[in-house]
């Protein structure tokens, strides 16, 4: 069973001008395509300003870093990547309005989001 927060937008007081963003759900654990090639994977979700955080520290350390150093460190930054990507993911989602609004455990992301439609009925006026 895998685990996978759920990011909804909190129920509005007040009438809303934009049409309603869709839930999103974000699996928890290692993104392993996010180690491999993390400006691909950062571009597949949208996150920009990660994006641009890493290409930055990526110039900086190609300049900065003696030709030694440089793949233990470019090594070790994508390890970490792959371990915090799922949580950038989950930052970048609350800045946009979508907070984490619960967690659903169940075995693939289909049966997570029957969870969560199942437990709360308000988010299925958004999907359709």
């Amino acid at each position: 069973m895998r685990r996978f927060t759920l990011h909804a937008a909190p129920p509005a007081s007040v009438p809303a001008t934009r049409p309603p963003r869709l839930p999103e759900l974000v699996p928890e654990g290692f993104a392993f395509l996010a180690f491999l090639l993390p400006p691909l994977w950062f571009l597949f979700h949208r996150l920009w300003l990660a994006l641009a955080i890493w290409l930055a520290l990526s110039v900086l350390a190609a300049f900065l870093l003696p030709a030694a150093v440089l793949p233990y460190v470019t090594l070790a930054a994508q390890v970490l990547v792959g371990l915090q990507a799922q949580d950038i993911r989950r930052w970048t989602l609350a800045r946009h309005g979508l907070p984490v609004s619960g967690v659903v455990i169940a075995r693939d992301a289909e049966a997570a989001l029957l969870r969560a439609l199942d437990a709360r009925p308000d988010l299925r006026s958004a999907r359709a």
